[in-house]
């Protein structure tokens, strides 16, 4: 039963990226609002202890090793959902890959192919194993695709993760015309700065990068983990019933500049 005042009372989520920063940051939210959460990332050690921990909190969550580049892994995660808690409700497609700043002309193979496929392919994984399962229930369902600031404007020295965080708004808006007769919203988040691991390994590569970040919201500040899976979790909630194709900011204020 649960309780009918909490954001996801009831709900079985999934969540990519889970293992730190904003998707961990969101499975103890989407745990905390009521939804059985199903945590995906490819450091299995670290799900673990997060399983834990929010089962030592009364949740319920299930850890699957995984990569979102392989349609294989992401398959395996939501049958692993289905099994477990007997449907998927809604996804938070969270997991990202970035380096330090490099131009275009020096960005190798390897970073390029490795950037589309988790920013880019990852999502379309997600999207092909996630929707049929919410289409199938009857009951429809909430996808979030973590998106960022590069999604709507470029940013200087990172050209593959800007293309592939276009793309990943432009996927969104096409997914959520093809299901939103059916039942299934999908939506995506434009993310500014985040103090994440991530973030902290790109400062220590360069830190005069953090004043360039900070330039970039009207707050003159980051944002922290929480303050973005709060708007995922709102997204996946039935409280958002009426947003679907759209691409939210949680940025500090970054596109208004």
């Amino acid at each position: 039963m649960g309780d009918e005042r909490l954001l996801l009372n009831g709900k079985v989520a999934m969540i990519t990226g889970a293992s730190s920063g904003i998707g961990a940051a969101a499975a103890r939210l989407f745990a905390a609002e009521g939804a059985a959460v199903v945590l995906v990332a490819r450091r299995k050690e670290r799900l673990d202890l997060l399983v834990e921990e929010i089962r030592a909190d009364g949740g319920r969550a299930v850890a699957v090793r995984g990569d979102v580049a392989s349609s294989d892994d992401v398959e395996r995660a939501v049958a692993t959902a289905v099994e477990t808690f007997g449907t998927l409700d809604a996804a938070f497609n969270n997991a990202g890959y970035a380096t330090a700043g490099t131009p275009l002309h020096e960005i190798d193979d390897e970073v390029y192919e490795r950037t589309l496929d988790v920013n880019l392919r990852g999502v379309w994984n997600c999207l092909r194993h996630q929707v049929p399962v919410m289409l199938g229930s009857g009951a429809g369902g909430s996808v979030v695709n973590t998106s960022s600031v590069a999604g709507l404007r470029a940013t200087g020295a990172s050209a593959a993760y800007v293309a592939a965080k276009h793309a990943v708004i432009g996927l969104t808006r096409a997914a959520a015309l093809d299901y939103g007769r059916r039942g299934v919203r999908v939506n995506a988040l434009v993310v500014g700065s985040t103090r994440t691991e991530m973030m902290e390994e790109v400062l220590g590569v360069d830190p005069d990068l953090e004043e360039v970040f900070l330039a970039h919201s009207v707050q003159r500040r980051m944002s922290g983990p929480d303050e973005v899976a709060q708007a995922a979790a709102w997204l996946c909630s039935d409280r958002s019933s009426f947003v679907t194709g759209a691409a939210m900011a949680v940025d500090g204020g970054a596109t208004a500049l």
